[in-house]
């Protein structure tokens, strides 16, 4: 690991304070030009005792302002300090864990994994009308059927068509075969360019899509193709479990990858991670954003600096070596529960050493799903209903769960 390494309280504090003390403090300086300012101080006041030993709270009541992508250009040098963490982060994140090289990606801290897959939507629609002349109708998208719902908002968004492929009911994969014809299709509409996403650990099934036969088919397809990772559930996992994955800027054809920071990280909610080829975000630089420092390449503009450091501040509590073994502490109990439901007859899909275990309907009681909060696939007609094996999921509460299935069987 080049970047990320394992720190004690004090080193984290101390590296917080050197950053808050690099940027301009609204308390102290005569910052008059900036729509902004500290959190109210009658509610939240700077002076509390409770700030002393709460880094993450020091930066929250500073309030700095990460606006811009700092991996591309300076930004406002009133919040310098932290945007050096950001920096910082996002090499952890895309060096050690993902396989970049340094300076050789760009990305942000963004407010999720929604904003972050309609990042790369919006930013390979404008690569495709810069480079080729492309049109937004001979651009299409697509994915499984089993994709997060930001992807077809994102298409929805920037008026780009949207072809679902769909998956195998018992293995969640797509066939090669379907992937074709899917391709062979959309030359037939007149589609010049793909934007192909595909999952690390899907929201719903923790499905993996293959990235080889999605790439086999694209290269013979003809059409010109980006493809992009949604790994907003499992980039803080997968990568941890099978450690020969290549879906990672190692592979040469993956040109983008989302991750949530608020999933398996416990980051606070509205923490994203957006990751792309160096070179990739100019195509969408807003120069009209000329009272910004550097300018803006995002979808949100203004961000919290306090959630780039919240999420620095929790891999560096773990380090690698921390963070491999807390996931290895959930696959492990994710394991012994899948046992436990084959050994009950209970039907479920398991992707291989996933910690999510979706459950075939008829095998919940609608009293079971209510008292554990059971998520389905589909509200209104439920096929399937997954359980999470997160932080929070003790073997307490899966053992609870598994005496109350025994005793409505």
């Amino acid at each position: 690991m080049k970047f990320w390494k394992k720190r004690s309280h004090s080193e984290i504090q101390e590296r917080i304070s050197r950053a808050l003390s690099e940027n301009s403090s609204f308390y102290e300086e005569p910052i008059l030009g900036m729509p902004c300012s500290h959190l109210d101080s009658k509610i939240f006041p700077g002076n509390s005792p409770i700030l002393a030993n709460a880094p993450f709270l020091q930066t929250l009541i500073n309030n700095p302002n990460h606006i811009g992508c700092h991996t591309v250009a300076q930004s406002e040098p009133t919040f310098a300090g932290t945007q050096e963490m950001e920096r910082e982060l996002l090499n952890m994140i895309a060096c050690d864990i993902f396989k970049a090289e340094p300076k050789g990606y760009d990305g942000y801290v963004a407010t999720g994994g929604t904003e972050s897959n309609i990042q790369a939507l919006w930013i390979y629609r404008e690569y495709y009308a810069k480079e080729f002349g492309f049109k937004p109708d001979e651009i299409i998208v697509l994915c499984s059927s089993d994709t997060h719902y930001s992807i077809p908002k994102g298409c929805k968004l920037l008026a780009l068509d949207l072809a679902k492929i769909e998956v195998d009911e018992e293995s969640r994969r797509m066939k090669p075969e379907v992937i074709h014809d899917t391709l062979k299709d959309c030359k037939v509409k007149g589609k010049k360019a793909v934007v192909f996403v595909s999952n690390m650990m899907t929201t719903m099934f923790g499905s993996v899509d293959e990235i080889e036969p999605i790439a086999s088919e694209l290269q013979k397809s003809g059409l010109e193709f980006k493809i992009h990772i949604d790994g907003a559930y499992g980039g803080f996992y997968y990568p941890f479990t099978d450690v020969e994955t290549n879906l990672d800027f190692s592979n040469p054809l993956i040109n983008s990858i989302t991750i949530d920071a608020h999933k398996m990280v416990q980051a606070p909610y509205g923490t994203g991670i957006f990751l792309i080829r160096d070179g990739f975000m100019q195509y969408t630089l807003t120069k009209d954003a000329s009272y910004v420092k550097g300018e803006d390449y995002t979808i949100v503009g203004s961000r919290s600096g306090a959630n780039a450091i919240a999420v620095w501040m929790i891999l560096s509590a773990h380090g690698p070596h921390g963070w491999r073994e807390k996931v290895y502490l959930l696959k492990r109990r994710a394991d012994w529960f899948a046992e436990q439901l084959s050994q009950m007859g209970v039907e479920f899909f398991r992707e291989k050493e996933s910690n999510i275990i979706t459950i075939k309907s008829g095998g919940l009681p609608k009293e079971i799903i209510d008292k554990y909060y059971i998520v389905p696939d589909n509200h209104a007609d439920p096929k399937w209903y997954k359980i999470i094996i997160m932080e929070h999921v003790t073997t307490e509460s899966l053992e609870s769960l598994l005496e109350d299935l025994t005793e409505k069987a």
